[in-house]
């Protein structure tokens, strides 16, 4: 063998080696995933308008959970669907035992940073979601339906090539509420 037809030889084959794995790495970096999700769900309101008075100064947490899927586009974009309720804090102000319900979905544009297996997260979206405050005790209570900007940040960790465990830190801007924030810990399959 001549030294050109050598030095085709082994560009071809480098060439060929370098293209093989790139279908099964594109893969393994877009499409399908389908999770759920626990979390802390913490809510404060300052003033909630029953049918006779005003109570003051609610601040409340629950365990919240979610579930959702997704589509990665490639490796640093996705889109997702949440069904996230967010349980039902409950506290005694005034005398009045209040409670809220607050669950929905959102959809959420997502961003991504990978660096290996660990990938840092940004994400925002809207809520769409009913809520109910009930004064108990008054007889009163707040129902609405309404959608509001949430976002949020995390880290997430892929293990065995398909399962992705993330951390998340979410605010939710509800417009009815002073302050609403979640500390999530989800799982997800990577089809």
């Amino acid at each position: 063998m001549n030294r050109g037809m050598f030095g085709a030889a082994s560009l071809t084959a480098l060439l060929l080696s370098a293209l093989g794995p790139a279908p099964a790495f594109a893969a393994e970096e877009g499409g399908l995933y389908l999770g759920a999700g626990a979390g802390q769900f913490n809510v404060e309101i300052d003033d909630v308008n029953t049918a006779d008075e005003v109570i003051e100064s609610f601040d409340s947490d629950d365990t919240s959970w979610k579930v959702f899927g997704g589509w990665r586009f490639g490796r640093y974009f996705a889109a997702e669907l949440d069904w996230i309720d967010l349980g039902n804090p409950e506290e005694t102000v005034n005398n009045v035992n209040v409670d809220a319900e607050i669950d929905g979905f959102a959809p959420y544009l997502l961003g991504t940073l990978p660096l290996g297996p660990v990938e840092l997260f940004a994400k925002a979206g809207y809520y769409f979601y009913d809520i109910t405050v009930n004064g108990r005790s008054l007889g009163g209570s707040v129902d609405d339906s309404n959608e509001d900007f949430v976002y949020g940040a995390g880290i997430g960790l892929t293990l065995f090539d398909h399962l992705h465990a993330r951390l998340e830190y979410e605010i939710i801007d509800i417009s009815e509420i002073d302050d609403a924030n979640a500390i999530w810990l989800s799982g997800a399959w990577r089809f």
